[in-house]
């Protein structure tokens, strides 16, 4: 019983990491449909959104099932918890891509995007991707540390949502109304996916520590892989 009970405890731990896998290729795939106005490649990052559903409904049965059947307590319960919370994240985070997909479906044949704006907008889906990436590795590796250093890799996000808005600020913008909703909604769509990427890894540093993010030092954190996450209290009838 009690290796069943870890099996689904794993289980919950791989289905975050393949979400996070998922919804990082989507949103580097849906970046590079709407730079290339391509439709099929579009249509692909929307049809498998479902699969990131799919996963997250599933861990949402687990959980439950956890909670309900084994009663978990201590860092177990910690475990169970949190993760809900950042599969709720996760499936935001494929919503967003599959809604800047859905932006290059919708201005096919064209791009949605001006080709001043190319470079801005591939940087900030190359940066989506790879903070995305980074967050399945904290999900795999607990990486304290590196958790905490993923906001601050966030902050070329923002940055680079703010370079969009003065472009569209500038007197010089000529695209139209309907261009600039369109960059304005990537923007945001491009810098909340990145915020759900540090939701996950802040909420990994709680996981591990049982303190929220800004509430642990990052000097004490470095190199930091918490050993409280090995060592769950186990329930009663595990």
């Amino acid at each position: 019983m009690r290796d069943a009970y870890h099996e689904e405890l794993d289980s919950i731990g791989d289905s975050l990491v393949e979400m996070a896998r998922l919804v990082g290729s989507a949103i580097g795939r849906a970046t590079t449909a709407m730079l290339d106005a391509d439709l099929q490649l579009a249509e692909n990052v929307i049809a498998a959104d479902e699969k990131v559903d799919t996963l997250q409904r599933e861990l949402e049965t687990k959980a439950i099932n956890l909670l309900a059947r084994q009663q978990p307590v201590a860092t177990d319960l910690r475990i169970v918890v949190t993760s809900l919370r950042m599969s709720a994240d996760l499936e935001r985070s494929g919503d967003l891509a599959q809604h800047v997909a859905k932006v290059a479906r919708l201005r096919y044949p064209d791009s949605a995007v001006p080709r001043d704006l190319h470079a801005t907008i591939l940087e900030m889906g190359q940066l989506a991707q790879r903070l995305m990436a980074k967050t399945a590795e904290i999900l795999i590796t607990k990486d304290v540390d590196l958790a905490l250093q993923l906001e601050q890799d966030d902050d070329a996000i923002d940055l680079l949502h703010r370079t969009l808005f003065q472009h569209l600020m500038d007197d010089r913008w000529k695209h139209g109304i309907e261009t600039a909703v369109d960059v304005t909604l990537l923007g945001r769509y491009y810098e909340r996916f990145a915020d759900h990427a540090v939701s996950v890894a802040r909420r990994i540093v709680y996981l591990v520590t049982g303190d929220y993010a800004d509430e642990v030092d990052p000097a004490a954190a470095a190199g930091g892989v918490a050993e409280g996450i090995t060592e769950g209290t186990q329930p009663e009838n595990a």
